[in-house]
């Protein structure tokens, strides 16, 4: 039996053949032979008795996922608004320095490939990079030097970490140089918590009496979206068939890792957050899905998930009752944004392409595996945890009157103390400002890409829903950073992260990008502005779902807040509307994502 042979019959068998472990058989495949190659995925699909086509669009979909060898050693380096911020150009020079490669290129020998990705989830210790998985934090030339003698001698990447983080980064299981930076503890998700109370609590009451005292304490949703957490389980408990429960960790969006932290130091009350609202629902089956780039985290909430079912807060007749059965697995993702969308998380948690799914139905009544679904985030399962130990009241008088309870912020760029702070909802930009050791800001970037850039007059407005809303991400921008520059990044972010389902996403995007890009550079006209305002709303419009229709944010709110800022770098002496320019810029952008242009010959 051939190697290719061996691997995939291997990785079949492992997951016992199942469609839906998809993800990780090619993960297997790829991890055993450095690629997924046609004749691997040939394989694959025999084996599982489907499509070639079918496993080739999973893996050509996932950003981990590679059809060549990436390199023994694959460098994966952070290009997020904040890396560029904190040196990030700088670390990429010595990397191809040293190594005399450049960036999406594989060294001669296979042994080193250098790679661009998204925000990894470490902006408060930027510029970082994952080796294999292995996550390496605070770059600089001469740690770059160190880490690549370190791949030409051969030594396993874990070896080349110097020193460890903080807190359970430490752990045997762990041993990483993360830090979790926990800057300020609130009331509810880093005060004392005792294991089991909120279960305890839980199965005293009926399930109906559960999530009445969750939508009581008017618990919304900690993703950004801020839907009312009672009213999404109240929908699932009612619809038809088996029920499931499914952790959204999946935090993608630049300049947040705030999740990263809670399931680091807090996995218990995650977990125990989820098997609260399955005893509401009904459920007998959780699911957490854990973003790619967290995957070093992986083996640690395992051994953390076993001593559970161990101390009977898992598994069967969970806490003594009599029936309540719940179990929890990981699957692991393998790199998309969109799938930080609930729709397409589902999609990628069954074993297929994460693109979101029309809607209705909505996952409470048609989700995983076509069963009623709640899908939560992170923090949101903690909160939950919280409000049932202490109580609804307890709850209430936290916060302000329409965002109830405290929020985590991942708080990074220009800055002296990045990291995660827990302040109540109600605080205003310039309190985090202050907490965070800013004297003067130019901008903040509230609520990451999607979300709003706040001039210094808008500061004293407030975190909470009936304001400024965010599902964590708070980037700070100095009086140095070229915001333009960053709004640029943002776009490209959502250019390599778009699906490619819609054309107005996948098109427009690239068109609005490279409008943007004219004026920059000092080319631009007025009637470029207008374009780009034009295309905004075009895009914002008519795309498929809720990435498409927050993607131009970044431009939509600089243009609303720092419109000077590009009228500052048009050209003054000409003022024209170029027919050609566009329809050559549609042409380009329909081909970059494999699509005939509707306006060729026209």
């Amino acid at each position: 039996m051939s190697n290719l042979s061996h691997a995939v019959k291997q990785a079949v068998e492992k997951y016992s053949g199942e469609r839906e472990n998809l993800l990780d058989i090619i993960r297997d495949v790829q991890g055993e032979l450095g690629c997924v190659s046609d004749e691997a995925i040939a394989a694959i699909a025999e084996q599982l008795g489907t499509s070639a086509l079918d496993v080739e669009g999973v893996v050509t979909y996932y950003h981990f996922f590679s059809k060549t060898p990436a390199g023994k050693y694959a460098v994966y380096l952070n290009n997020s608004a904040v890396a560029n911020m904190k040196g990030r150009n700088k670390v990429a020079a010595a990397f191809e320095e040293k190594t005399g490669i450049k960036f999406g290129t594989v060294s001669p020998d296979g042994l080193i490939g250098l790679y661009d990705t998204s925000c990894i989830g470490m902006s408060d210790q930027e510029p970082a990079a994952l080796i294999n998985g292995v996550v390496f934090t605070n770059l600089d030339a001469e740690k770059v030097a160190d880490i690549v003698a370190g791949m030409k001698s051969g030594k396993e990447v874990t070896e080349l970490i110097k020193n460890y983080g903080d807190g359970q980064n430490q752990a045997e299981l762990i041993k990483s140089m993360v830090r979790s930076n926990i800057m300020e503890k609130g009331a509810v998700i880093f005060a004392p918590f005792e294991q089991g109370a909120a279960l305890k609590k839980a199965i005293a009451m009926k399930p109906d009496e559960v999530i009445n005292e969750i939508k009581k304490s008017s618990l919304r949703g900690r993703g950004g979206a801020g839907f009312p957490t009672g009213m999404k389980w109240e929908s699932t408990a009612a619809g038809q068939g088996a029920k499931h429960i499914i952790c959204n960790a999946d935090e993608g969006e630049p300049g947040t890792f705030k999740d990263r932290i809670l399931l680091t130091e807090k996995p218990e009350m995650v977990f125990e957050g989820m098997a609260v609202a399955a005893y509401a629902i009904g459920a007998t089956e959780g699911i957490i899905y854990l973003r790619a780039e967290y995957a070093y985290l992986r083996k640690y909430l395992e051994n953390v998930l076993e001593t559970l079912r161990n101390e009977n807060i898992l598994g069967k007749n969970i806490c003594g009752k009599e029936g309540f059965d719940f179990d929890i697995k990981i699957v692991l993702a393998a790199g998309s944004y969109v799938c930080g969308e609930e729709s397409a998380l589902i999609e990628s948690a069954e074993g297929k392409r994460g693109q979101p799914r029309n809607r209705p139905p909505f996952p409470a009544q048609k989700g995983y595996r076509g069963e009623p679904t709640s899908v939560n985030n992170v923090e949101s399962f903690c909160a939950a945890a919280r409000v049932i130990e202490k109580g609804s009241d307890w709850f209430l008088e936290i916060g302000t009157q329409q965002s109830r309870g405290t929020k985590l912020l991942s708080i990074s760029g220009a800055c002296e103390k990045p990291g995660v702070y827990e302040l109540p909802f109600g605080v205003t930009v310039s309190e985090i400002l202050e907490k965070a050791g800013v004297k003067k800001a130019a901008a903040v970037q509230v609520g990451g890409p999607t979300g709003a850039c706040v001039p210094p007059s808008e500061f004293e407005r407030k975190i909470c829903y009936g304001d400024l809303s965010t599902g964590g991400s708070i980037i700070i921008f100095g009086s140095d950073t070229d915001i333009l520059a960053a709004v640029e990044n943002f776009m490209n972010f959502f250019i390599d992260e778009s699906c490619g389902w819609c054309v107005p996403c996948a098109v427009g995007n690239t068109i609005l990008t490279k409008k943007l890009e004219k004026i920059i550079h000092g080319n631009g006209t007025q009637s470029d502005l207008t374009e780009i305002e034009n295309w905004c709303q075009i895009v914002k419009n008519m795309s498929r779902c809720g990435f498409g229709t927050s993607s131009v944010n970044p431009i939509l709110s600089t243009l609303k807040n720092f419109r000077h800022l590009y009228e500052d770098r048009l050209k003054k002496d000409v003022d024209y509307y170029s027919e050609f320019d566009l329809a050559s810029s549609i042409k380009e952008s329909c081909l970059a994502v494999g699509r005939k242009p509707e306006t060729e010959g026209h």
